[in-house]
């Protein structure tokens, strides 16, 4: 990416946060079938000694409803060995094909799952419906043994609407994490301006547990958030340059410091960071954490982990340049 003396000036402005987050990347082999390009990874989470992959699971595109998974032990001896082979494991979602033909007996259609979140034996997801979908839904399953059964119950929840009562494009709950024993699931605009929202549930999924709180006015779209300690929360913020409905994820060139993040001489370059985020009881707050470089900006990120050293995260399956694949990286705090 080519910047302007003005673009570079502005970045420069950005909050120093930036400058204090340095990561040696890892990048990490995948077996075929696991980087195949449609499981189009869509979360990762740290649960039960293992990382967990989970797959888009899109039913309308003849694919397998799955999550991979790998033990966090065989990640730290590839860190140190990159030519030691992971074993992955395969956890097949039992029921996830008659809960979408529900979906779509309430005139929803299902377009795949969206985010996870693994406590014990118990799991949730989101289910991210097309854009005409006003409705998305969250999940409840078990694991039984390597397998994942989802119970019969579809929790719907209204998507967030412009103030002209229209959708927003490709926009459901696409991360989840728990705190305090209530899961907090996060949609991927949050760039109103007013009455942005992060949703709250206990674990029954039960609708009258439902609460609300307010989150800080965020450009671009959340694609997912791992627990960081203390209250805070990191996520992946990331704009992506597409034209057609996608440009509702543009900002104003009133937002100086975002506006020349992501648009340059009158074009549009794909943009991701992280972010912190911090919730206070009340509220939640963000600031920047770190960009990406620039030879990891074209990807489309969207799946994120924290463990003790670093992060690792995931995209779907685009990249700059095909073939498509699913990457897997590890940034590792530099010490």
């Amino acid at each position: 990416m080519k910047y302007s003396f003005f673009v570079i000036a502005v970045l420069l402005s950005v909050p120093a946060i930036f400058a204090q987050h340095h990561f040696n990347i890892i990048r990490i082999h995948l077996p075929e079938d696991v980087k195949y390009y449609d499981n189009q990874f869509s979360g990762l989470q740290i649960a039960n000694g293992r990382l967990y992959l989970m797959s888009e699971s899109r039913l309308q595109d003849k694919q397998e409803a799955k999550l991979y998974s790998v033990d966090l032990t065989q990640l730290e001896r590839y860190k140190k060995d990159t030519t030691y082979v992971l074993h992955f494991r395969k956890h097949n979602i039992i029921g996830l094909d008659n809960l979408a033909t529900k979906m779509k007996l309430q005139e929803q259609v299902y377009e795949g799952l969206e985010a996870m979140y693994i406590r014990g034996n118990s799991i949730y997801f989101s289910v991210e419906t097309n854009t005409p979908s006003p409705l998305c839904y969250l999940l409840k399953g078990r694991f039984v043994n390597n397998d994942i059964y989802l119970s019969s119950m579809l929790t719907p929840v209204s998507k967030p609407r412009k103030p002209n009562g229209s959708s927003i494009y490709n926009a459901g709950f696409e991360a989840i994490t728990a705190i305090n024993n209530k899961l907090f699931t996060f949609y991927e605009y949050n760039y109103f301006d007013n009455k942005n929202e992060v949703y709250s549930y206990d674990t029954s999924l039960s609708k009258a547990t439902g609460r609300h709180y307010p989150i800080q006015k965020l450009p671009f779209r959340i694609t997912d958030v791992t627990p960081a300690g203390n209250h805070h929360y990191t996520a992946i913020n990331y704009f992506y340059k597409g034209d057609g409905e996608d440009t509702v994820y543009r900002v104003p060139s009133t937002d100086k410091v975002n506006y020349s993040l992501i648009q340059d001489s009158d074009k549009y370059y794909n943009y991701c960071r992280l972010i912190d985020i911090y919730f206070d009881g009340k509220r939640f707050t963000w600031k920047p954490l770190w960009q990406f470089p620039q030879e990891y900006m074209g990807y489309n990120w969207e799946g994120i982990a924290a463990d003790a050293n670093g992060y690792y995260i995931i995209n779907d399956k685009y990249t700059p340049a095909r073939p498509y694949a699913s990457v897997l990286l590890y940034l590792e705090h530099k010490k």
